[in-house]
């Protein structure tokens, strides 16, 4: 009897110790949950493709906005540190390295370079323009580049050309309806961004490859631009006869044209268009795969934070700065092109 009651006071006891055991490792279990659904520090860097100063006012509010919409999603973010990276590469080395969690506003051709490093998440939405066509002189009627209703995923980077005297000189050859020779570029002085631009300097070397079975690494004067504010400075003033930018880069700086860079006549009656390539997917939302916030639900979270942002009132004031109107879910096949297109530019640098 006593031995049949011991048996049962140890087996009882087994199950208690069984249960408590449960209980605890459900404790812990759900307060690791709950700290995950606590961020310390989320870290954004924003590129620089317009002037780094009105980028980093423009989005300055954003800190707040993120917190709230994140808040949504079931997520405590205690602080959004809101950067704008010095250049394009930048803003790769520091999501490679796990400096920044968050990289915005990415092209294409920056996300090919570092995409062993990061994962895209978004990919961003702009109005399409009225003027989309591959053939430069199209471009050159004197009126503006005007968005149109319709939402696009692509643009274009368009070669243009300022009032020095080369710049009219390969202007002219082009609205006569002439094809450029290699010999009207070479000796010209261009303006090109940092290396994995895919407007400033990708898709114009590609463009340069396809007509001219040359890059831009073959071109005799050039100089880097940090953005396409100063280089059109610098195309207004003379300094640069050839500058490649995104499709709408003359509509943002069409006041500046005549006011900062003081011109007389307009943007659109002082520069032309000499060559334009082709599509461009836009710029994505990238994340570090290296950042220790980075889990699949919270890149989740933040997928769905940042649409829900882009269409409140304030988000939208933020992103006009990119001329981010909305944001679709992306992968990584979206950017196959551009990968392609950053393959073939490191082979011709060979």
């Amino acid at each position: 009897m006593k031995k049949g009651l011991t048996r049962g006071l140890v087996t009882a006891g087994v199950a208690l110790f069984a249960v408590a055991a449960l209980a605890a490792c459900g404790s812990k279990s759900s307060d690791k949950k709950s700290e995950d659904k606590t961020i310390d520090d989320l870290k954004i860097s924003f590129v620089p493709s317009r002037n780094p100063d009105d980028i980093a006012v423009a989005t300055k509010p954003m800190a707040s906005l993120l917190q709230d919409e994140l808040k949504k999603q079931g997520y405590n973010v205690k602080k959004v540190d809101v950067s704008v990276g010095t250049n394009f590469e930048a803003v790769g080395e520091a999501l490679a390295s796990g400096a920044a969690d968050v990289g915005y506003g990415v092209p294409g051709s920056t996300y090919a370079l570092y995409k062993d490093d990061v994962n895209v998440i978004l990919t961003a939405t702009r109005a399409g323009l009225n003027k989309d066509s591959s053939d430069a002189k199209d471009w050159n009627d004197g009126k503006a580049t005007e968005p149109t209703d319709k939402q696009a995923t692509s643009y274009r980077s368009i070669l243009v050309t300022g009032p020095s005297e080369k710049g009219q000189a390969l202007a002219k050859k082009v609205n006569a309806g002439e094809k450029l020779t290699w010999n009207d570029l070479k000796d010209a002085n261009w303006g090109l961004s940092s290396t994995t631009s895919a407007a400033g300097y990708v898709y114009p070397s590609l463009w340069l490859n396809d007509n001219f079975k040359h890059t831009v690494t073959d071109l005799a004067h050039t100089v880097t631009i940090d953005s396409y504010g100063s280089g059109l400075a610098r195309l207004a003033s003379g300094q640069i006869d050839v500058l490649p930018m995104y499709a709408d880069a003359r509509r943002d700086y069409a006041d500046a044209w005549t006011s900062t860079y003081g011109q007389k006549e307009s943007i659109w009656a002082e520069t032309n268009v000499i060559g334009v390539t082709p599509a461009i997917y836009n710029d994505g939302i990238l994340v570090s795969k290296e950042s220790k916030i980075m889990t699949p639900d919270f890149q989740k979270a933040l997928q769905a934070a940042i649409k829900d942002m882009a269409k409140t009132d304030e988000g939208k004031k933020v992103l006009a700065v990119y001329s981010h109107e909305g944001y679709k879910d992306a992968k990584e096949s979206d950017y196959k092109s551009e990968f392609a297109a950053e393959q073939l530019l490191q082979k011709n640098a060979k």
